[in-house]
């Protein structure tokens, strides 16, 4: 049976097993063998990884064309007009073209554990939390897609692929799946 682990990434922490430069990896929280990150969340955002022991299902995961949806919970700079929703739905022109259509839309500020360290914080500049769903997955492209509509990222959390979601785990915080898992889906 594949072996399916989903695992809340801390902020700061290498997505891979080892490091030659003493930071943070995923070996510092998860002790299981022969499993491998299905994709990449950069060191500096936060949220949902899932880790396989399959390579069919590794590929199918992170794969952007399987065009399986990935959801991040964005705090940005300023207050995005409807008019910059409909951008970042729409594509946004990056230096490598085009993103494709995605989900983009205004949400509460979620119930989120405090980050370590906390982001900055600028009086004068309110902040603003969006949901994006993406189902592409090229470097860093949330954060390059909100800067080039004129709101920089302040935090990124990662809280669904597919129909995985993060749930009630806690930063460095991981669970195994148990039994028969429905087919991913792109949804």
């Amino acid at each position: 049976m594949t072996k399916i682990i989903l695992f809340n990434k801390p902020y700061d922490v290498l997505c891979q097993f080892t490091d030659g430069e003493g930071r943070r990896t995923l070996a510092d929280f998860i002790p299981v063998k022969n499993v491998y990150a299905a994709g990449r969340l950069d060191r500096d955002s936060e949220g949902l990884v899932v880790l396989t022991d399959d390579g069919p299902t590794q590929h199918r995961i992170s794969d952007p064309g399987h065009k399986l949806a990935k959801c991040y919970w964005v705090q940005v700079e300023g207050v995005p007009s409807a008019g910059t929703l409909t951008q970042l739905q729409n594509g946004v022109s990056l230096n490598d073209g085009l993103t494709a259509p995605a989900g983009a839309r205004l949400i509460t500020e979620p119930a989120l554990w405090p980050r370590l360290p906390p982001i900055r914080h600028r009086a004068h500049i309110p902040t603003t939390w969006i949901e994006i769903t993406l189902r592409e997955g090229r470097n860093r492209q949330v954060r390059r897609m909100t800067a080039a509509v004129g709101h920089p990222t302040l935090r990124l959390i990662r809280h669904a692929i597919g129909s995985w979601q993060l749930g009630e785990l806690r930063p460095g915080e991981w669970r195994e799946l148990d039994g028969f898992q429905p087919p991913l889906r792109a949804e």
